[in-house]
């Protein structure tokens, strides 16, 4: 019966087009009349403790150092770097878009705003090379997603804080996951451009590939730093969210001083805006999890899953495809805040690594920002380069299958996410 409220109660607020956060307030509140343990003062206290987090501090400076690097010149920087190192290839734009994505996702954490600026910068490039805009469009959505995989990461931020799972863990086992990603997508791209008889750019010659990098090089450095810090313990995930923006504040008005000093109010009211979104979902979200705990809603989940507690797989399995099929209704942060409380108990009692677990899950719930019909990160696209959504979501599926095929390749050989994670860590 709880089940029945706690889902029928989410999934009526939002049908009435309430906002996440208040439909999980209202979920919370329905669950505690169900109860019959209703006191406004608990719905009060969860809210406030929801957002009283040491860790969540990061997903601010976060937020600000996205605003900063493709506001400052930092962003540019990183394609014109993949631009003279893959640009010549056959097909050569499409593997810019994918490598400037990678190295973008070590910087911002967010996928929205690297997809943003690679919409931008590269849409119009690609276009006027030749190549189709909606599979331009489709390619640089679902390289997008591999800000949230390859720290530093929103993502894995909220999950560790919700689910008790290590930040620093759940980061360095990210990194051989998000080249994975990335890789699957250059495969679907070169099959996609196999036949194609469009130009490439001109190779560039030495001199200018070093100039690249040389002008790159205070917005190459960043990842390098973060993943040294965290290896070493020189810093915490959230301390590392503070070396970020600190650092891309610096290079951005200090260095490369296309920042100026008159835009740093629109910057940081930006970012303000965007954590403030993220940060009430977080705390409503508190009160939905405390009653999830107390009407011991995971232990009716575990006992219906224990038919899959004996096989680790197809338990992996079973859980992957509800995420998947949550994925396509729900934007990331709220389907990390309904599901982790819920899934966290089943993953501990069959014996699986949280850590391999919250990968995956940020994976999956990764591909879920371009799954129709929410996907933010198609609509983040699609506005940017104005193009139609219906094009764009034909345009993008090629590329998510291969994500998805990825996704599915780890839940079958769990080393190509621990073995990685333990060179890294």
């Amino acid at each position: 019966m709880t089940i029945a409220v706690f889902t029928l109660s989410l999934l009526g607020a939002m049908a009435l087009g309430m906002p996440i956060a208040f439909a999980l307030i209202v979920c919370g509140v329905a669950l505690m009349s169900q109860l019959d343990i209703f006191d406004a003062q608990i719905v009060a206290q969860n809210i406030i403790n929801g957002a009283d987090s040491f860790p969540l501090m990061a997903v601010p400076f976060f937020m600000l150092a996205g605003e900063v690097m493709n506001t400052g010149g930092l962003s540019r920087r990183i394609v014109n770097v993949a631009l003279a190192v893959v640009g010549h290839i056959k097909g050569g734009l499409g593997y810019v878009a994918i490598l400037a994505a990678c190295i973008l996702s070590a910087l911002s954490g967010s996928a929205v705003a690297d997809a943003a600026a690679l919409s931008a910068l590269l849409i119009p490039m690609m276009t006027k090379a030749g190549h189709d805009k909606a599979t331009s469009g489709g390619l640089i959505a679902a390289a997008g997603i591999i800000g949230p995989i390859i720290p530093p990461s929103i993502g894995f931020v909220i999950f560790g804080v919700v689910g008790g799972v290590s930040i620093t863990k759940l980061f360095l086992a990210g990194i051989f996951p998000g080249i994975l990603i990335g890789l699957s997508l250059c495969v679907a791209w070169w099959w996609k451009v196999r036949n194609e008889t469009i130009e490439p750019p001109p190779r560039q010659s030495l001199r200018q590939i070093l100039h690249a990098i040389i002008d790159g090089a205070w917005a190459l450095g960043l990842p390098f730093i973060i993943i040294f810090g965290l290896k070493f313990g020189v810093f915490t995930p959230t301390e590392a969210a503070v070396v970020v923006a600190v650092y891309a504040l610096f290079v951005a008005t200090c260095i490369y001083r296309e920042l100026k000093w008159n835009q740093l109010l629109p910057v940081f009211i930006r970012a303000a805006l965007t954590t403030s979104v993220v940060m009430l979902l977080v705390a409503a979200a508190l009160v939905s999890s405390w009653l999830i705990t107390v009407s011991e809603i995971a232990t009716q989940i575990v006992d219906m899953l224990r038919p899959f507690m004996g096989n680790q797989t197809l338990l992996m399995i079973a859980i992957m495809v509800i995420v998947v099929i949550v994925g396509t209704a729900l934007d990331m942060t709220p389907t990390i805040l309904i599901l982790t409380p819920v899934l966290m108990p089943i993953i501990k009692a069959a014996g699986i690594d949280p850590v391999y677990f919250g990968v995956l899950f940020i994976v999956n719930n990764s591909i879920g920002l371009i799954t129709p019909p929410v996907g933010v990160v198609l609509n983040v696209v699609a506005g940017v380069a104005r193009i139609p959504m219906a094009d764009l979501i034909k345009a993008a599926w090629p590329f998510m299958w291969a994500e998805i095929v990825i996704l599915f390749l780890m839940v079958l050989f769990p080393s190509l996410v621990m073995v990685p994670a333990k060179w890294f860590g």
